[in-house]
């Protein structure tokens, strides 16, 4: 068999410039080494800058690794690969989130995929933000449940789908994420909350981008008192906390449920038991000891925000998305801010819709105002420059 229509498809790709490289990069501090050249580094998900603190890792790994603990764990989870530490963990996220019983995850792709596609079936369906992320798509798909996305944020456009279509179906998931990856922007999950109420719908709310940072670093459920009306939170360490991994948080018969019948749980060999003590140690140590990480990050936030020009920005969080519309314009500027020292990446179509090509720049407590005055200074310029450039 040829690889004519492979080498096709990757040909197209770059032609409409969404081929996708993997870089040969290293990481240091809030920085990384791109090519032998140091960047200021925007585009990590490490937003409390915990996974480049390296008083904290050291001090983690000489505690952790005297009594001769584990690496890793190569076995299915109920099979032989667990330990305390898993249940410990678990555990404390239930307390911690006000729920009955906790699950862990190797990832929050595993986690979305075994939520959903256990959960509902071809009888069922599911209400989606039309912005939720690829992972909650696929596990919906891999369920045969009917996919009904809604408006981005339009809860009136939810309710009338809800109105037109949840009879006609068995169970059914309301599903959002709290704060949306590519936009930025922050779901009211009181408004979802109160549909779900209405027309008797499960709520399921994704967390990963918002855990470990709004209230209180246990996310936007909490920030809005609305933890007690969310039936499964999914949420993953590999971001704000630091380490890898994910979990969901529920009553004990949902829990119960995926522990049965999630089989990206089932069939895993479980996650590194480093991975799982690294996560609690930063959780109790950091995230949840002060809120000097998350004001700093707010902060650094409002300022960029308040001083970039002339650009259309997107949401409200550290999370900043710059609108500029076609591929080829965001690559350029993307090339152009990494060649005066800024690691930022565009984001194209098809991981957002056409003609919305975006700069994301995701910010972490680990820089400061200077980091943020220099790429101001270098955003406002090449806008000024694109303007002058576009009226001759």
């Amino acid at each position: 068999m040829k690889n004519d229509f492979y080498k096709a498809a990757l040909d197209d790709l770059k032609n409409k410039s969404q081929f996708r490289e993997i870089k040969d990069i290293k990481q240091n501090g809030k920085n990384i080494i791109l090519n032998g050249k140091k960047l200021l580094n925007f585009s990590s998900n490490d937003y409390l800058g915990i996974s480049s603190d390296k008083e904290l890792r050291e001090n983690f790994l000489k505690e952790y690794l005297k009594n001769g603990a584990k690496i890793s764990n190569p076995s299915a989870r109920l099979l032989c690969g667990t330990d305390s530490i898993y249940l410990e963990l678990e555990q404390f996220l239930a307390k911690i989130f006000n729920k009955e019983k906790a699950l862990i995850f190797n990832s929050g792709y595993h986690g979305n995929v075994g939520i959903y596609s256990s959960l509902v079936d071809s009888n069922d369906v599911v209400f989606i933000d039309k912005l939720n992320h690829a992972s909650i798509i696929d596990g919906i798909r891999l369920s045969k449940a009917q996919i009904i996305p809604y408006k981005h944020l339009d809860y009136n456009d939810l309710r009338v789908k809800l109105q037109k279509y949840r009879k006609k179906y068995g169970k059914a998931i309301i599903s959002s994420e709290s704060l949306f990856s590519m936009d930025g922007d922050i779901a009211d999950i009181n408004a979802l909350a109160g549909l779900k109420e209405e027309f008797d719908t499960l709520l399921v709310i994704d967390e990963a981008h918002s855990f470990g940072v709004y209230g209180d670093g246990i996310g936007i459920a909490k920030e809005q008192n609305a933890l007690n009306r969310v039936d499964l939170i999914l949420a993953t360490f590999g971001k704000a906390i630091g380490s890898y991994g994910a979990f969901a948080v529920g009553s004990e018969v949902l829990i119960d449920y995926l522990r049965n019948f999630a089989r990206s749980f089932i069939f895993s060999t479980t996650l590194p038991e480093i991975s799982v003590a690294f996560a609690y140690h930063n959780l109790k140590t950091k995230i949840l000891a002060s809120n000097n990480l998350q004001s700093k990050l707010f902060s650094l936030n409002d300022y960029l925000r308040k001083n970039l020009k002339g650009y259309k920005i997107l949401g409200e969080s550290y999370i900043v998305p710059i609108l500029l519309g076609k591929n080829e314009i965001s690559v350029k500027f993307s090339n152009k801010l990494i060649e005066n020292g800024f690691y930022i990446l565009p984001i194209r179509y098809p991981t957002v819709a056409k003609n919305t090509a975006r700069l994301r720049i995701s910010l972490n407590s680990a820089m400061d105002f200077q980091d943020m005055d220099l790429l101001i200074r270098c955003l406002n310029y090449m806008q000024s420059e694109t303007l002058e450039t576009s009226a001759l």
